[in-house]
């Protein structure tokens, strides 16, 4: 193969299922389609795609390409647009994943801001409660809170957030205050799911002392608004990001319990495929939002 066209044309057919998808989307016959691939296989002295199956399947060699070019016919193109970007200033789609409501708070202004400032980018946002989930790898930027479990993502720090473990007055008045760990096994308490993670087991540190308590959520939703609302109505004790509450606690509406005791941080950050191969309005975004959280972030609460 002499150019990125071969490539193109396989990735078309696997985008398509079909030979028949594939020639619609080129705009040619099927036959077109059948001749052209037999070429390539020839080419490349390897059978690609599994014509016998009832449903079309790629070979391991077929696969292998796919999977490889892709990422070539990505960087080529990353690439003229960066050249072309030099002349006439950013250009193409960038494509951002962020969890619901930090993602509804704090980066879609800071998406639409880049926007604005770069008109011939185009910016696709998508809100989700599970940014890792097996569709990571079609965004170029994905924002998340929290530990990271092992992959091949790239993290760019953006902003430091704690977990604080907060309650309403009401409730406390109720139930009393607890004074360690261990009595939250006794109080109400909500539970955000998020990432598959084992949410109703809650860890503490106090200077080298450990301390996780497995607490009792008849409350639990995947998004953090009803969680906290329930926690602002004296439903239960929640463990949840300083993003989230701070203006809960300031207005007096929630109140932090166990001060002394400190949950695993939860840090906001970027994470990207690659570090060095990123096209520079990616480059620039991840500026543009490490910029609009520099110095103090707006959420933390003395």
């Amino acid at each position: 193969m002499t150019d990125t066209a071969d490539i193109r044309f396989l990735l078309s057919i696997k985008a398509g299922g079909s030979l028949l998808a594939a020639a619609r989307t080129l705009g040619v016959t099927p036959s077109a389609v059948s001749q052209r691939l037999q070429q390539l296989e020839a080419r490349v002295g390897a059978r690609l795609v599994d014509r016998s199956a009832r449903r079309l399947r790629f070979t391991e060699a077929g696969e292998m390409l796919c999977r490889r070019g892709e990422s070539l016919v990505r960087q080529l193109d990353e690439l003229l647009q960066d050249v072309h970007g030099d002349q006439s200033g950013l250009v193409g789609r960038l494509n951002i994943c962020a969890p619901l409501g930090f993602g509804r708070r704090y980066i879609a202004p800071l998406a639409a801001d880049f926007q604005r400032l770069n008109p011939r980018v185009n910016i696709a946002l998508t809100l989700s409660d599970e940014p890792l989930s097996a569709t990571a790898g079609r965004f170029d930027v994905i924002v998340h809170i929290g530990q990271l479990p092992a992959s091949n993502l790239i993290g760019h720090a953006i902003a430091p957030n704690a977990r604080l473990l907060v309650a309403a007055p009401e409730l406390l008045r109720r139930h009393g205050t607890p004074q360690t760990p261990e009595d939250l096994a006794n109080l109400p308490c909500i539970v955000l799911r998020e990432n598959n993670e084992d949410v109703s087991l809650w860890s503490f540190t106090k200077g080298r002392t450990t301390r996780s308590v497995r607490v009792n959520a008849a409350l639990s939703c995947n998004d953090g608004d009803v969680i906290r609302q329930w926690a602002v109505e004296g439903r239960g004790v929640i463990l949840r990001s300083e993003w989230d509450v701070a203006d809960d606690l300031r207005a007096g509406r929630l109140q932090r319990l166990l001060p002394a005791w400190k949950a695993p941080d939860a840090n906001v950050v970027a994470l990207t495929q690659d570090r060095a191969g990123l096209p520079r309005r990616t480059r620039d975004f991840m500026q543009h939002l490490q910029a609009g959280f520099k110095g103090a972030v707006p959420w933390r609460v003395a």
